[in-house]
């Protein structure tokens, strides 16, 4: 199972490196995600035709001062209530890990049917009063690094 697990972020980590330097985007177009047929000629050539839309977030929380900020309120923040507000309006929170090498980062792995749910839900999830009880709860500055990706036609995770 760590095996497993270490492979998996491995390949994680590759694809970004990798795949993710290289696209191109105007500013005001959102990045691509999803089923093949969602994506360009050029994008989808290894894109399996049912993957859903996946989502890695990093979040570099800003250290504690005064009560506000540090990795461990951000922490908190998504085992009391942010991941289950995610859920609820449709995203599947596929995992959420620390990282080791950069102990104030967070990094967390969402999936979408496509990016037009990922849209609905990030909307429904910014307007939702529990959402802003939260935030006003733990007040965590961050940097965040966002890779939008589509599974490959090969890929176990679709």
């Amino acid at each position: 199972m760590r095996r497993t697990l270490f492979n998996l972020i491995t390949l994680i980590g590759l694809t970004l490196s990798l795949s993710y330097s290289n696209l191109v985007l105007a500013a005001d177009t959102p990045p691509p995600c999803g089923p093949a047929s969602h994506l360009s000629d050029d994008l989808s050539g290894n894109v399996d035709s049912g993957s859903r839309c996946f989502e890695i977030r990093m979040y570099t929380a800003e250290p504690i001062k005064d009560g506000v900020g540090g990795i461990d309120n951000l922490h908190q923040r998504f085992r009391e209530k942010e991941v289950s507000i995610f859920e609820k309006h449709g995203a599947e929170v596929i995992a959420v890990w620390q990282r080791l090498d950069e102990p104030n980062t967070l990094v967390w792995m969402l999936a979408y049917r496509d990016r037009a749910h990922r849209t609905e839900v990030w909307t429904a999830f910014a307007a939702d009063p529990e959402w802003v009880e939260l935030r006003a709860k733990y007040e965590v500055p961050i940097s965040a690094n966002t890779f939008m990706m589509s599974a490959t036609d090969y890929s176990n995770l679709k």
